[in-house]
């Protein structure tokens, strides 16, 4: 997206070639960025500069990319062009409204349908207005939204962050160029300040290795006896180590190392052993930098002896599918003793016998990466009714566990 916005030519390598990426990709060809794959599995993008998109000829398919849609909508929304917005049936029972309420504010005009969902049209003004806008939950999504439409507004935007939420845009909006300045306020909120149209400079990207996607092999080294393995590049952004942290409350075996900087982000080789794990209170000030890692902390904490409780969950409702109620099924179906609370999950770690049971994903391809790692430490075989999902973010999940020990046998359209 920001290669998209600068005047020249960024290369990105260690691109994650996930299905949530590439229909991302093909959003910003359709606006008019040139980006190409070479044989070495480098990326370049021949970008437009901030103003110069161009109006999309076709409906931009995000399939189930909800951080995809989100931030383009703010992306596209800033320019003076009409664009539609299509995605799977889960993305398109995803409710859009956090996003659509500060670009209407700031004079885009939205077409949807009842409850702000997908399929929707937006239609960016020939001025955009710059706006303070003070975000209502934490959600880094709604504050990359408003930025990112923000950088085509003739002022200063603002967003006001009462929790802070993962900073990934911030970073990237200073590295291109950007003029940016993030401040505290009155109340310790976060009061980011970006100056709209600047040149942003093409910049070369190396991407290190999503947090999110290593707590599934953490997690399953942690619950599996006599396992040991390193992984290597892995993002230790501070807003992005909350399971990290959890993980280690809980007794886990982890060392970091090989800590370093790479495109003003931290990154380090993290080291995991099987552990005994005992369960903990997770407070609900750490949801923002663990929003997406509940699931699977919910199947280590199935191992941990004692209660752990998770506070502070009602995000997760409105995720690609509500993933607290989904996580609660599959952990019930699977004989784990749990509770299930409005915002709060309770999971008492090892009552009895566990697996067996079959898990509806609902699409959710965190849900579906999971409940495979349960399996992998259950006493009988877990089974997933959908696996297909699980490469909108990971496509090399099953080849990574695999080449790491675990087997999956796939029967039919279900994986066990």
């Amino acid at each position: 997206m920001f290669g998209t916005l600068a005047v020249g030519r960024t290369s990105i390598e260690g691109l994650l070639e996930a299905d949530d990426v590439l229909r991302t990709a093909d959003a910003m060809r359709n606006v008019g960025a040139v980006i190409e794959r070479d044989e070495t599995g480098r990326w370049t993008v021949d970008g437009v500069g901030v103003g110069g998109l161009l109006e999309p000829e076709t409906a931009l398919d995000f399939g189930n990319a909800g951080t995809g849609v989100r931030l383009s909508m703010g992306l596209i929304g800033g320019h003076a062009v009409s664009a539609t917005f299509i995605g799977d049936a889960s993305l398109t029972g995803r409710p859009m409204g956090r996003v659509l309420d500060p670009l209407r504010d700031m004079g885009v005009d939205v077409l949807a349908r009842s409850g702000d969902r997908l399929p929707l049209t937006l239609r960016g003004p020939d001025t955009l207005a710059p706006v303070t806008y003070r975000v209502p939950v934490p959600s880094a999504q709604v504050k990359s939204c408003v930025l990112m439409a923000g950088l085509n507004s003739p002022g200063v935007t603002t967003v006001i962050e009462p929790v802070a939420t993962r900073d990934h845009t911030e970073r990237m909006l200073v590295g291109f160029g950007a003029d940016l300045d993030v401040s505290t306020g009155t109340n310790g909120e976060a009061v980011i300040r970006l100056k709209g149209q600047p040149d942003l400079a093409p910049q070369d990207v190396i991407v290190p290795g999503d947090p999110s996607s290593a707590g599934f092999p953490i997690v399953a080294a942690l619950i599996v006896p006599g396992s040991d393995i390193r992984i290597d590049n892995v993002l230790l952004n501070p807003a992005r180590t909350g399971l990290i942290q959890s993980l280690q409350e809980m007794g886990a075996d982890m060392t970091i190392d090989n800590r370093r900087l790479s495109g003003g982000e931290e990154i380090g080789t993290i080291r995991v052993r099987h552990a005994p794990l005992k369960g903990i209170v997770v407070p609900p000030e750490r949801a923002p930098s663990m929003i997406d890692e509940y699931p699977i902390l919910a199947i280590a904490a199935a191992f941990a002896e004692g209660d752990t409780v998770m506070q502070g969950l009602a995000e997760m409702r409105v995720k690609e599918s509500d993933r607290l109620a989904a996580v609660a099924a599959g952990l019930a179906a699977n004989g784990v003793a749990h509770e299930e609370g409005p915002d709060w999950l309770r999971v008492t770690g090892r009552t009895g016998a566990i697996g067996g049971g079959r898990v509806a994903t609902h699409l959710d391809h965190r849900i579906a990466m999971s409940f495979l790692v349960l399996g992998l430490a259950a006493d009988r075989p877990v089974t997933i009714d959908d696996g297909a999902m699980i490469a909108t973010s990971f496509p090399t999940f099953m080849a990574v566990m695999q080449g790491a020990g675990a087997s999956f046998e796939t029967l039919g359209a279900a994986a066990a």
